[in-house]
């Protein structure tokens, strides 16, 4: 009996492919021969080195060796071709290499050899297989991501929405003059990817339906804010992200800006406006946008019409009609990417912490980081994934920040010791100011010739009194503004920052300040 993979099914994927064949449960134990349990046990061997070749490989990576994206490829390539294989080899123990894969996965794909669903779900032939269900934070590869399609619900989304022109001119614009912002978002998603993701996961939302909305409202930049008062990474409103947790803590800080937090919210937020409008994506997402006051209201008034009618279309404003078919059209190219001959980048986001070994700032982490194969370094990275540190705050030794495996990997290279970090630190501390020469008086006073006056000290150079030494002036109040941060206030007034917060009573490592709060200049010489 030959197990020949069919010729109609040559060309699928081979994930597919295996949702096909895992579904008979014939076992070939005890109908092969010698020579195929031979070859079937060296397929077993091979895919059991290809792992152990893409874990060293992942180990070149975090410690940013550039081998290792090499042998990590090398090793995938190698799995593509066992899987392959395994699926035409007689004998050959589908399920056992699939548990090569269990492992790879860490738990996030549920894959097992007689479970497949195998529901039919046609797999496009432009697509590129990226499901996007596995945290591209766990290094996973891609083609190992192909295994979870046996269990993934990807295309749900396609069902689930409407592909007319609106959505089309949608991709357009992101393709041609906002593609730079669909990429820079795509980047920024993977990097909070493990913030932002698991509280829709948990719900059962669909993720590209978080990137879309992700995309839209803020291209990833968790510090974004709207004239409308909108903040955060999903861009809530105050009153509304306080119905769902959001709003100012303890220190000061606004939680709006927090990708977990923001996460989590939104994810409530969906499911509540989805259980009342009838699961209908284009509603919901026309709530988010134009307020759940009007959605309910056209969703009531016109039972059993959607979005795209025109008598429910007509009542929303022109903001909302422009922004739902561009959420859909980014959630599709997050899905489809290929098939539009769109490539995004590979984001190595494995999330590991960075713990600091001596006091440093976003800034001076920047510098010292390097861009490490990105194209415009980490500073964005760590400001999404540290959202209470403003970049030019000096962040205590021993403090823990969330980072990537690349950057915990560069940190220890370049900015804990060594010419880069001391480079980092001093262009960092460079004031402007001290650049101008002051004191310097155009004479004819030879050097040698200088009378001084009695009672009075003079400089060697000309003879004139010495400048005297400034003062700090007594303390005085300033009303902090809208941008302002107790980082930049101690450089305006040339204070002491760590002076300035402990007059004030803020506490380290946020220092956070609000508009409107006086604030004791102490120790500031301006």
């Amino acid at each position: 009996m030959s197990f020949a993979v069919p010729a109609c099914l040559r060309h699928w994927p081979v994930a597919a492919a295996l949702s096909l064949l895992l579904v008979s449960p014939v076992s070939l134990a005890q109908r092969v021969s010698a020579r195929d349990r031979a070859a079937a046990e060296a397929l077993e061997q091979r895919m059991a080195a290809a792992e152990k070749r893409y874990r060293d490989g992942l180990v070149l990576v975090a410690n940013s060796d550039p081998r290792g994206a090499t042998e990590s490829d090398a090793a995938l390539e190698d799995m593509e071709d066992v899987l392959a294989a395994c699926v035409q080899q007689r004998g050959c123990q589908v399920p056992t290499l699939l548990a090569t894969y269990k492992r790879l996965l860490k738990g996030n794909a549920d894959v097992q050899g007689g479970d497949g669903e195998g529901e039919g779900d046609a797999i496009d032939a432009l697509d590129d297989g990226t499901d996007h269900a596995v945290p591209a934070g766990t290094g996973v590869p891609e083609t190992a991501r192909a295994a979870a399609l046996l269990n993934d619900q990807r295309h749900a989304f396609d069902r689930m929405v409407e592909y007319n022109p609106a959505v089309q001119a949608g991709i357009r614009r992101w393709l041609t003059d906002m593609r730079p912002a669909l990429i820079d978002s795509y980047e920024n998603y993977q990097n909070m990817r493990a913030e932002l993701y698991p509280a829709w996961e948990r719900s059962g939302l669909p993720e590209a339906l978080l990137f879309g909305i992700m995309a839209k409202e803020s291209n990833g930049r968790v510090h974004s804010t709207s004239r409308a008062g909108a903040a955060g990474p999903m861009q809530f409103m105050f009153h509304t992200g306080a119905r769902f947790g959001l709003g100012r803590d303890a220190s000061g800080f606004d939680t709006r800006y927090d990708p977990y937090a923001s996460g989590q919210a939104s994810a409530a937020y969906m499911n509540e406006r989805m259980r009342s409008l009838n699961n209908n994506i284009e509603l919901a997402l026309a709530a988010y946008n134009g307020g759940e006051g009007r959605a309910a209201r056209v969703y009531r008034e016109n039972s059993g019409l959607g979005f795209w009618d025109d008598v429910g279309y007509s009542q929303f404003p022109g903001e909302t009609r422009d922004y739902v078919p561009m959420v859909i059209a980014a959630a599709r190219l997050f899905l489809h990417p290929r098939q539009y001959g769109l490539e995004f980048p590979k984001v190595a986001a494995q999330p590991a912490p960075l713990k600091l070994a001596r006091d440093a700032s976003i800034y001076e982490l920047t510098i010292c980081l390097g861009n490490g194969g990105t194209r415009e370094g980490y500073m964005r990275t760590l400001r999404n994934l540290n959202p209470r540190y403003q970049p030019e705050a000096w962040i205590p030794a021993g403090t823990t920040l969330k980072a990537n495996a690349r950057i915990v990997g560069l940190y220890s290279r370049h900015c804990v010791n060594g010419p880069r970090a001391e480079l980092a630190r001093t262009l960092v501390s460079a004031d402007p100011a001290a650049a101008i020469r002051r004191g310097a008086r155009a004479g004819n006073v030879a050097v040698g010739d200088v009378t001084p006056v009695a009672g009075v000290p003079t400089t060697v150079a000309t003879g004139e009194p010495k400048p005297a030494e400034p003062k700090a002036k007594q303390v005085r109040e300033y009303r902090v503004t809208k941008g302002d941060t107790l980082g930049r206030i101690s450089q305006r007034f040339q204070c002491d920052l760590k002076k300035l917060a402990r007059a004030n009573n803020l506490r380290a490592p946020a220092y956070a300040v609000r508009p409107g709060q006086e604030l004791k200049l102490e120790s500031c010489r301006k």
